[in-house]
């Protein structure tokens, strides 16, 4: 029975650590149910394995490994979440405890690929009614998008692509861009516009899990995935330099300023859209639409109001604080989503609008010395964020009652 146990384990902490949670919330896990079986464990916990040891069974050393080769689904977190949550509280036995892992690890797609693909137009069409609302960006970005979601369901497909897919991305969308501005005679480029089709591949996620992890004493594992991040970072900016050397841009023509031309109702429409473009591209529940509606309007106006009172990198700062603990408060109600599924939508809105690839597209241009540091600082002031709200939720969880 022990053996079974440990597997099973094992086998969570491995799909916990492919749906994105902390290495430092797989150790959680191990801990306590390993407490809930009645086991006395020792255990390696890395982003893309994890390794369990009973060195207290009667037959000797029992030791189980396990490993998922690529990340779990969006919408395969939500039942994932439950079966964590059964398990801590003992709810669940080893034994059907596998089934119902099984049954999460081969959940197929909830939508066919076209919908995935209008999914992320869509998407990104929220995301430039928050950066930059003019209609030329906004349809610009929905075509962009929908562009980039076709690359990424084929990257999906074929093995070995997928690796490739963030720099063909850049570099189509970056090129599309320019020769689009040149078509309409525009005078300018805005770095804006490129944003919103390519926010998929912003490390944000593993940032903010770096920050946590090394902030955790985690090192190999947080360190591991910051510079996971920065490869990505680059391979961003390389597509996106290529194109702008290959078509002749001059730094003169790109422009970093924010034009609206909508309405300044725009922004907060753009994070309705963005949550239906979520839905639609990352398949979670129905039921799941009103509570990452709200989650992403609480962290994109603490964003705005730290932006216009502290600066654009604290805005990021701001953002990632009310993220965390208005998710953390919110999933304490009857009904609610696990926070994990509320912080990573909110998250991937709050990267782009805090500076995101802004600072990457001028990595070819005369502050080309300073982009990456300030790309790099401007995604880590989200991080940071995120983890001072779940140091303030812990710090008053633990204060004792008057």
């Amino acid at each position: 029975m022990s053996e079974q146990q440990i597997g099973y384990i094992a086998r969570l902490g491995a799909a916990m650590a492919a749906s994105n949670y902390p290495v430092t919330m797989v150790r959680q896990m191990i801990e306590r149910a390993s407490a809930v079986y009645g086991l006395k464990t020792d255990f390696i916990a890395l982003p893309n394995h994890v390794q369990v040891v009973d060195s207290a069974a009667e037959s000797g050393s029992v030791v189980k490994a396990a490993h998922i080769g690529g990340d779990l689904r969006f919408d395969q977190t939500f039942p994932l979440a439950g079966l964590v949550s059964d398990t801590l509280h003992g709810r669940i036995d080893p034994v059907a405890g596998e089934t119902r892992l099984d049954r999460v690890e081969e959940l197929p797609q909830p939508y066919p690929s076209w919908v995935t693909v209008l999914g992320y137009g869509v998407w990104s069409a929220g995301l430039a009614l928050v950066l930059e609302p003019t209609v030329l960006n906004v349809l610009a970005a929905a075509v962009l998008g929908m562009m980039v979601g076709l690359f990424w369901v084929a990257g999906q497909r074929i093995p070995g692509l997928g690796h490739l897919v963030p720099v063909f991305s850049a570099f189509a969308v970056t090129a599309i861009c320019i020769l689009g501005a040149r078509h309409l005679e525009l005078d300018h480029v805005g770095l804006r516009a490129l944003i919103p089709p390519l926010a998929m591949f912003l490390p944000g996620a593993a940032i903010t899990l770096a920050v946590i992890e090394l902030t955790s004493r985690d090192v190999i594992s947080g360190s591991s995935r910051l510079i996971a991040g920065f490869v990505q970072i680059v391979q961003l900016a390389f597509g996106i330099i290529i194109a702008a050397q290959l078509l002749g841009l001059d730094e003169s023509q790109l422009s970093p300023e924010a034009v609206n031309k909508i309405g300044p109702w725009a922004p907060w429409l753009g994070v309705v859209v963005y949550a239906v473009g979520v839905m639609l591209f990352m398949a979670p529940p129905r039921s799941f639409l009103p509570w990452l509606v709200a989650i992403s309007g609480i962290a994109y106006a603490a964003q705005f109001v730290g932006d216009l009172v502290l600066g654009s990198y604290a805005s990021g700062f701001c953002g990632g604080l009310a993220l965390s603990v208005a998710a953390l408060l919110m999933s304490r109600l009857r009904g609610s989503p696990p926070a994990i599924t509320m912080i990573l939508p909110g998250f991937w809105l709050l990267v782009p609008g805090s500076m995101g690839l802004i600072g990457v597209t001028e990595v070819f241009g005369a502050d080309g010395d300073a982009a990456l540091p300030a790309t790099l600082i401007s995604m880590i002031s989200v991080a940071f964020g995120l983890q001072a709200g779940l140091v303030l939720w812990r710090a008053f969880r633990r204060q004792p009652a008057r």
